[in-house]
């Protein structure tokens, strides 16, 4: 009796075409909130106290009745597990009504506390939903993670993000959310500013992050995604409710950028640098003085003081227009330090889903 010969897999068994990739017709990505989460595996980050838990409850309560994000964006209704796990019933009953839910809905289901590890209990909520686009959020991964006390930090974070992406890689249509806290400190990229490892940033599709001054409701919603348009965006928290700051991604873009063109400066020189944002094939100096009730050497004093700082461009003498991109904006005011603020405004294109 001859002994069976084993023949080792060609290493290439798995590679595929550039004819067979063009030829193929994948199904469109599907949205949780249009324009902003994608399905697949999201992060949250925020510092505490922030308004995250409020943001995520919103998204839920919308999702599971197919209502409204943010005031504006429309969404498809699916069903909800929302894991509160820093939360209990009773705070979770209060924050619901503040928000507006006066009558549950049967869509939508909470867990203060897990019975089970969490890949678990996630795993059986998707696949009890596979067909409805479930969505599941987890707030917050900290409850959940655990401590490390090895060498390699960067792949441990990778690896417990990964079993968690591939939960809803399993099931197409479905997305999870998960909240995570930020690194102390101000970043200039607004992904270093994800507490832990880059390993964290790096297996999630899409990464949020609330940027938002203590005892103000104006804060920016930044987004980077794999599927989604890339790009920062106005919002607003009062008394628990997130909106966005305009009727659509495209103006919230807009009013972003705006925030941070008028940052830092007095009442005048914002109201100026706000008025020439509205006339973006630009305006003259004496427009401007009759627009803003301002004498003609005021105008032209803040015109120069706000070209110099790059709040605002002047393609050609005489005429004033807005920046849509704002790489080294300067604080001018003379009761303020100087500091250099850098952003990018990415437009939202033609055919995006915002309303």
């Amino acid at each position: 009796m001859s002994a069976s010969i084993t023949t080792a897999p060609d290493p290439l068994d798995g590679a595929f075409s550039a004819a067979w990739l063009t030829s193929q017709q994948f199904p469109p990505v599907q949205y949780v909130v249009p324009g902003i989460i994608p399905e697949g595996l999201t992060m949250l980050v925020a510092p505490p106290k922030v308004g995250k838990s409020w943001l995520v409850l919103g998204i839920a309560a919308a999702c599971a009745e197919g209502g409204k994000v943010l005031g504006t964006i429309k969404v498809d209704q699916r069903p909800v597990l929302y894991l509160a796990l820093e939360d209990g019933p009773r705070r979770l009953q209060s924050r619901t009504e503040k928000i507006g839910v006066t009558t549950g809905s049967p869509n939508m289901m909470f867990m203060t506390t897990l019975v089970a590890p969490v890949l678990v209990t996630v795993k059986a909520f998707l696949d009890r939903h596979a067909h409805d686009q479930p969505l599941v959020i987890l707030d917050t991964l900290g409850k959940v993670r655990g401590t490390y006390g090895g060498n390699d930090a960067y792949g441990n974070d990778y690896s417990q993000m990964s079993a968690l992406k591939d939960l809803v890689d399993d099931v197409p249509g479905s997305s999870l959310i998960v909240v995570h806290h930020t690194n102390k400190g101000e970043k200039s990229d607004f992904l270093d500013s994800v507490s832990g490892t880059q390993g964290l940033a790096g297996a999630a599709d899409s990464i949020l992050v609330i940027k938002r001054d203590r005892n103000n409701t104006d804060a920016t919603l930044h987004v980077t995604s794999r599927d989604a348009v890339e790009g920062q965006y106005a919002v607003t928290l009062t008394d628990g409710v997130w909106t966005l700051d305009g009727d659509g991604l495209q103006v919230a873009s807009e009013r972003a950028a705006l925030r941070v063109i008028t940052g830092g400066v007095g009442d005048g020189m914002a109201e100026l640098v706000e008025a020439v944002a509205r006339f973006p094939e630009g305006i003259k100096p004496k427009d401007l003085a009759t627009i803003l009730h301002m004498d003609d050497g005021t105008v032209r004093r803040y015109l120069r003081r706000a070209l110099e700082a790059g709040r605002i461009s002047s393609p050609k003498r005489g005429l004033y227009t807005p920046v849509t991109t704002v790489t080294s904006v300067t604080l001018l005011d003379e009761h303020r330090p100087k500091v250099t603020h850098e952003t990018e405004v990415t437009q939202v294109p033609e055919g995006t889903t915002d309303a």
